[in-house]
């Protein structure tokens, strides 16, 4: 007996849908749609509109698309964008499976922490996807991408936000874009893949998060007023503080390797120690892909002396979301937000878990 899998494609923009035109490759409206349409891999000819081929087991995964107006490219989305599409998602949220959000790759891996942390109690697979390469140019990625962004979502249900890219999917705030010129353009560093797709699907059971036990609820990020500083040599003060200066009320602070920074300059520490008494939450990420910061250095403890808050091993990416998130809680005290961020809310620091396994759909039935 067919079973059929309901996935909505939310499409914000990107490259994977648009054109060549005089100006470059801009977002074309209806563009990724009428191309799927007259594709066999995302229409199959016997079935119903919008119907991927069923696979060999029987299941078949129908999909709608939710095309936004305008499209954008990813450098153009901001807070806003994030919020909207989680709040699409809720919305939308027992009328599918699943949801896949079409979206650029510059700023793709800033959404799906976003949305990892807004989207609470996530019992669904949520998986954000784009290209290096439009569908519209013979030779593309965004086939296999896209394509495998909707099997993973049809078929399986990992209960957290993802990222699929060149075959393998991550952890939506584990994952970094680490390369503009070649396809395999996303890594999550201090995470393995949560599943890999090659002749099989290679699902990691034991990296994903244990279903949640509450409704989906969302928390919007609201605060705006959060910033990111990548630590250099010869920084002065007279930077730093303009940078803490109100309304800012959260940094990211970029340091060098194990979450080390100059304990020689105390100019720079008291500035950070007078933003921090002042509410200014600063949280210490590592500048490196892979690693976590610690103490183990005199420069490195100089910081939490300084009232900084170590970042563990989270990406820029999902250290800044968070803060935004935890943030915008009003109920929240700096103190308080600065105990939550070394908590592993959502997979986004290395802990245990006690890995559930993904439900294969096509394995469910009788």
């Amino acid at each position: 007996m067919e079973e059929n899998r309901r996935v909505l494609l939310i499409c914000t923009g990107g490259t994977i849908g648009m054109v060549r035109t005089e100006r470059g490759y801009v977002p074309k409206a209806g563009s990724l749609a009428n191309r799927m349409a007259k594709m066999p891999q995302f229409q199959d000819p016997a079935g119903p509109a919008r119907c991927v081929p069923p696979s060999r087991f029987g299941t078949r995964v129908q999909y709608e698309i939710m095309e936004y107006v305008p499209l954008k490219d990813s450098s153009n989305l901001g807070v806003s964008d994030w919020v909207r599409v989680a709040e699409d998602i809720t919305r939308h949220y027992d009328e599918y499976d699943a949801f896949v959000v079409v979206h650029g790759t510059d700023t793709m891996a800033y959404t799906a922490s976003a949305l990892s942390f807004m989207l609470e109690n996530l019992s669904k697979t949520v998986i954000v996807t784009g290209s290096q390469l439009p569908l519209s140019e013979v030779r593309n990625d965004a086939i296999d991408n896209l394509l495998g962004a909707i099997t993973l979502a049809g078929n399986y249900t990992i209960p957290e936000v993802c990222l699929f890219f060149h075959n393998k999917l991550l952890r939506g705030n584990r994952a970094r874009k680490v390369d503009a010129a070649h396809l395999d353009a996303f890594d999550s560093g201090n995470l393995a893949p949560l599943a890999r797709m090659g002749i099989n699907v290679e699902v990691a059971a034991h990296l994903l998060l244990p279903p949640p036990t509450s409704p989906l609820h969302l928390r919007p990020i609201q605060e705006r007023h959060v910033a990111c500083l990548r630590l250099f040599p010869g920084l002065t003060e007279a930077i730093l503080k303009n940078l803490l200066t109100p309304p800012v009320r959260g940094l990211v602070l970029e340091t060098f390797g194990a979450g080390n920074a100059p304990d020689n300059r105390p100019e720079l520490l008291n500035a950070l120690r007078e933003a921090s008494e002042r509410g200014v939450v600063i949280v210490n990420c590592t500048q490196c892909h892979r690693g976590s910061v610690s103490t183990d250095y005199a420069s490195g403890l100089a910081l939490k002396e300084a009232q900084v808050v170590g970042g563990a091993d989270m990406t820029v990416e999902a250290a800044l979301t968070k803060l935004a998130w935890l943030l915008s809680d009003e109920t929240l005290s700096a103190e308080q937000v600065r105990a939550q961020i070394g908590v592993n809310l959502r997979g986004e620091i290395t802990g245990r878990w006690q890995g559930a396994p993904a439900i294969f759909q096509e394995n469910l039935k009788s």
